[in-house]
């Protein structure tokens, strides 16, 4: 699995002719609060039951609030048989630090 940090995230979707499946991983209680724009919301709890709705050979990028429940799903998704999976590190809070001072955190 590849990681990448918030400002590289940033720069590959300003760059990419397809874009990534932002996937976030969190609650939806921390969805409310903030979330990067496109993000698709799939609670890790929810993952065993809805991963196969999810395009195995489409870029997916998993986000959660610090990058540990994502790198998890990640992990998970990889076992499933998908080829393409980013790691936001840092998650949302890094995005929100580094890339959009305005979003709030939590």
């Amino acid at each position: 699995m590849r990681e990448i940090s918030a400002q590289q995230l940033k720069e590959h979707l300003q760059a990419s002719v397809s874009s990534p499946l932002l996937l976030d991983v969190r609650e939806p209680w921390e969805y409310q609060i903030c979330h990067i724009e496109g993000a698709q919301l799939m609670p890790m709890s929810q993952i065993p039951q809805t991963y196969k709705t999810l395009d195995p050979q489409q870029e997916i990028v998993v986000i959660c609030h610090h990058g540990r429940r994502s790198l998890q799903v990640g992990n998970y998704l990889e076992r499933a048989g998908f080829a393409r999976i980013v790691n936001l590190t840092g998650g949302v809070d890094a995005w929100a630090r580094d890339v959009d001072p305005s979003m709030p955190t939590y």
